[in-house]
């Protein structure tokens, strides 16, 4: 079963996010009270708690959830696999996948605090199709 791992959460653009238990995702806005929300076609983020232990493997051993800006942190699912167009279901909350990967921006925080970054290969982003909450253990569900 693929699974919600983290919620992550920032007030500001290219910092760390700080997790929190529950969060509302609105239609056509993404993670209330988030920074990268907005109408635009990257509303949230998800990457792998996968990715995140390729870092852990290569020596980074500090990371931990939300340190890539991940909005959702998960377990279970190969997201960069996904194809653009494909829609999950966490929770009450349906997405479409919008966007696999990034161009990683000059002065990134993430990468110069981590020192690498995978969210440009390995992290994706969605629209927010269906409302709802998400919290910490949700099943994820390709649709």
């Amino acid at each position: 079963m693929s699974k919600v791992i983290a919620i992550n959460i920032s007030k500001e653009k290219g910092v760390i996010k700080n997790p929190i238990e529950k969060g509302f995702f609105k239609i056509n806005h993404g993670l209330y009270g988030d920074a990268h929300a907005g109408n635009w076609h990257r509303q949230v983020s998800l990457l792998g708690i996968e990715s995140i232990k390729k870092m852990k493997a290569i020596g980074i051993d500090f990371i931990t959830t939300g340190q890539f800006a991940e909005n959702i942190t998960t377990e279970g699912l190969i997201l960069y696999e996904l194809s653009v167009g494909t829609k999950l279901k966490i929770g009450e909350v349906l997405f479409e996948v919008t966007q696999i990967g990034k161009e990683c921006h000059k002065g990134c925080k993430i990468k110069d605090l981590v020192g690498e970054c995978v969210m440009p290969k390995e992290g994706i982003f969605t629209k927010v199709l269906k409302e709802g909450y998400i919290k910490t253990g949700d099943e994820i569900v390709v649709v």
